[in-house]
This record gives structure tokens, C-alpha cells and sequence, in this order.
């Protein structure tokens, strides 16, 4: 899988696309991370990436014309996604990344900055995505957020694919609490069905604190999950 990202800021991704799983990934080749500046793409003196805009308003936007100029310089592979990362998307959620993964070879990401992109860039653009109901300063951040959440859908990257099937949104629920060594720390005990080796019973109890927790943290995925299976394991 390909990832173009089109950013102001390429060293942002250094140690995040170096470390941990996504690192290994790369290196394994289970994915490639293409960086590409539109200010290398500016055909002014200054190289001007920004402009302010039109009708007047506080703070700048993005040009439209570095921005096509970088991912019309990028090859197109033939399932690909043009993402533009912005507060007005759809939210990213498990489904979306398990779509992207499973559906796509090549994500083109632009990274908007300022206010926001001209207008004129969503003719480019097949997706508009959002981490959430906020604001952050660069969109470099919910760019990282999805390329992590898609490289570790991608076969390889997990050492225990099976592992991604019982975690949290996989099947509405939250995860279950889970322990490991030392059995009591501190006065806090391991609960004893962990510790009593009869799977059947370890299996129900996880689900039913899947059920509880979720009721709890997160009542309307818990109203979500009632409606699509009537409150029956599946």
C-alpha cells in the first residue's frame, strides 16, 4: 500500500513513521510513505503556499495551485483515495480504516494548515476526514492517526492478526479489562476466573464485561450494538 501525504512540514513523520510497529511495517515494506511538500511546488519567488481570502476574513488559506501541482506530480495506481484531513469530514472510526485498508492501494492525504484549503482543491479530493468535533493546529496529526490505524489493519503488521478481531469497535463493544503478572499488587487482585484456567468461563466473563463497560463508557455504541443483534453474542 502507498501513502502520498501532501504536507507543509515532512519532519513531523520522522520519528512517528521510525518507531514502534509502523516502523517495522515500513521496513517490511507492508506499506510505503511518500512525503511531498507543495511549497516545492510554488512557482512564486517566495514560494508562497498561503494567500488571504477572498471577501476578506481572519487568517489564510491554503493556494490551490501547489497542492494540485504536488499530487499531479504523484503516479496514480488504480485504486486510489484522495483524503483531504479536516474538522468537516466523516469522523474516523474502525470501519472507516478496515475500508481504506482492504479497498484502496494508494491514499493520497492532504495536510491542511491555516484556515483551511481553497475551495477549489475538493475537485481533488474523493474523502473529507476528521478525527472528531475539534480543531487542531496542522493536519498532520489525524494524517499519522490514519495511516497508523490503516498500516496495522494491513496483513504483517500485527504479529497476531487474530488479536485484531476481539479489541475495541471490532464488534460494536469496547474491550475487555485485561491483567497480567503479578496475580495481587498492592491489594488489587486479578479476578480468580482469569487465574482458573476454564477458558469457557474466562470467555463469557470478558464478554459480559464488554457489555458492561461499554453500557458504561459508551452508551450509544451500547444502544448500537442492542439494535444490531438484540443483545445476543454474535
Amino acid at each position: 500500500m502507498r501513502f502520498d501525504v501532501i504536507t507543509l512540514f515532512p519532519d513531523f513523520f520522522a520519528s512517528p513513521l521510525s518507531s514502534g510497529l509502523l516502523g517495522k511495517a515500513l521496513e517490511k515494506q507492508i506499506a510505503q510513505v511518500n512525503l511531498v511538500n507543495p511549497r516545492d511546488f510554488a512557482t512564486d519567488k517566495h514560494r508562497r503556499v498561503d494567500d488571504e481570502p477572498y471577501g476578506g476574513g481572519v487568517g489564510m488559506l491554503m493556494k490551490p495551485e501547489p497542492i494540485f501541482a504536488a499530487i499531479e506530480s504523484l503516479p496514480v495506481l488504480p485504486r486510489r483515495d484522495v483524503i483531504l484531513m479536516t474538522p468537516q469530514g466523516q469522523t474516523l472510526n474502525q470501519g472507516l480504516l478496515k475500508e481504506l485498508a482492504t479497498n484502496y492501494d494508494q491514499l493520497v492525504v492532504i495536510c491542511g494548515h491555516y484556515e483551511g484549503v481553497d475551495e477549489r482543491v475538493l475537485d481533488l479530493v474523493t474523502r473529507e476526514v476528521s478525527l472528531g468535533d475539534f480543531v487542531l493546529t496542522c493536519g498532520e496529526i489525524p494524517a499519522l492517526a490514519l495511516i497508523n490505524g490503516v498500516v496495522r489493519l494491513r496483513p504483517g503488521t500485527v504479529g497476531k492478526e487474530e488479536s485484531l478481531k476481539a479489541e475495541s469497535f471490532e464488534a460494536t463493544l469496547l474491550d475487555y479489562p485485561q491483567y497480567t503478572r503479578p496475580p495481587e499488587f498492592r491489594g488489587l487482585r486479578v479476578p480468580d476466573v482469569l487465574l482458573s484456567g476454564n477458558h469457557g468461563e474466562i470467555a463469557r466473563w470478558r464478554f459480559q464485561q464488554q457489555i458492561e463497560r461499554t453500557k458504561a463508557r459508551r452508551p450509544d455504541l451500547y444502544e448500537k450494538w442492542l439494535r444490531e443483534t438484540g443483545g445476543e453474542y454474535s
